[in-house]
């Protein structure tokens, strides 16, 4: 900044709420004011009106002016305050303005994502669209989530984030979860790296339980949701939906199959590489065979080497958000996501009798444990088992249908 007077010509002034706000606007540059009661302490008016405190200091006898705050964000006695705590830093061998420096030069947590996705999320992991959508909506913008991406990473406190978890938690508790968990991802490789070495400020900080969604098509749903999907104008859109069901492959999968991972004559897609990181052959039922044949010669897939082609950048067609909504509310169907077409798969395979194996290599588990899940899914055998047990039991009592329900016995007087 230019100023008007140096030190040696300095104006005085006992700071109050009226004597700041009747300083005169200068023509250009900026006038500086000192306070008579705090050594150092000052407010400069610049020619648009700005008023802002600063601490006017030598420090190892060099000059450094420290910004404090602009008035009127920042009372008198606050800036008095914070004037007071410099002045003590100074006194105790600390450059405040060093300080200053130093944070200003610092890494951003914007600066260290960048790093994180480029070096980590995208080679590695297939969720890396999905820590950006998280970065962009979340951790960028006061709007969704906190603002981390402006801020240096040794003024991130555990406070910071447990206020982010918090906020988010108040409408999405599963993404708050994932949130916490990518930023703690995020400070993990920084210390991994050298880049962070204090404590992970995620530490601490107990996710919410969740609980399994068990979510599939029941068979009453199925004739509406078919009579809607078969009904729906965009071809593209409507292959998709219903190779997923008869696949009950990942949405990210369906959605990026390739012709050359398909053979139609042998009724197989080989995925290469799927989330657990490994390949996957998809046995092809005949329904899904047909509708490829379909696609194959239809127009829109004339050039692309894309099942489902789209106009985006990546090639292919992006999850169909809307015309999925389109289907379900037309189907009266509720709270049915894409993936529950994997989930549908599934349960109607353990619920025609699939042993739990069986399934597991079909949706290309790698955990028996995950794969358990469909195993309770399905209520027809639980209730048909219960019943069965049931007459047993009542069956061994020597009960008869009207005992059972209070009624009088055969042998009644």
């Amino acid at each position: 900044m230019n100023e008007n007077n140096d030190r040696a010509g300095k104006s005085a002034l006992n700071f109050t709420k009226a004597s700041i706000e009747a300083l005169p606007v200068p023509e250009k540059g900026w006038k500086y004011y000192y306070d008579t009661k705090v050594s150092g302490l000052a407010i400069g008016v610049g020619a648009s009106g700005v008023k802002t405190f600063v601490l006017y200091r030598k420090v190892e006898r060099k000059p450094e002016r420290i910004k404090i705050g602009r008035y009127p964000d920042l009372t008198v006695d606050k800036a008095r305050a914070q004037a007071m705590n410099l002045n003590a830093d100074i006194a105790n061998g600390t450059n405040p303005a060093e300080l200053k420096r130093v944070r200003r030069a610092e890494m951003t947590f914007g600066d260290l994502f960048d790093q994180y996705y480029k070096n980590h999320s995208v080679p590695h992991k297939k969720t890396s669209d999905e820590d950006k959508q998280k970065f962009d909506k979340y951790l960028s913008s006061n709007k969704d989530g906190i603002n981390l991406a402006s801020r240096q990473l040794s003024v991130i406190t555990k406070a910071d984030i447990a206020q982010l978890f918090m906020k988010i938690s108040k409408e999405h508790k599963v993404t708050a979860n994932r949130v916490l968990a990518l930023v703690s991802s995020i400070f993990g490789k920084a210390i991994e790296w050298g880049i962070w070495n204090h404590i992970n400020p995620c530490k601490g900080i107990r996710k919410h339980s969740e609980n399994s969604r068990d979510r599939f098509l029941q068979p009453d749903e199925l004739p509406k949701f078919f009579v809607q999907v078969l009904a729906y104008p965009n071809a593209t859109v409507r292959d998709y939906i219903l190779v997923s069901l008869l696949t009950g492959a990942r949405r990210s999968n369906v959605l990026a199959m390739s012709w050359d991972e398909v053979n139609l004559e042998r009724g197989e897609w080989r995925i290469p590489e799927t989330k657990n990181g490994t390949p996957q052959s998809v046995p092809l039922v005949p329904d899904a065979v047909e509708i490829l044949h379909a696609r194959k010669k239809s127009a829109a897939c004339a050039d692309s080497q894309f099942v489902f082609p789209g106009s985006g950048e990546s090639g292919h067609l992006v999850e169909p958000k809307k015309a999925w909504q389109i289907i379900l509310d037309k189907a009266g169907i509720a709270d049915l996501r894409l993936h529950d077409l994997r989930r549908t798969m599934g349960s109607w395979q353990a619920g025609t009798g699939a042993n739990l194996s069986v399934i597991g290599r079909s949706l290309n588990h790698k955990s028996t444990q995950t794969t358990a899940i469909y195993a309770r899914l399905w209520m027809t055998p639980v209730r048909d088992s219960m019943e069965t047990a049931a007459s047993a039991m009542l069956q061994a009592a020597s009960l008869t249908n009207q005992s059972r329900t209070g009624g009088e016995s055969s042998n009644a007087e």
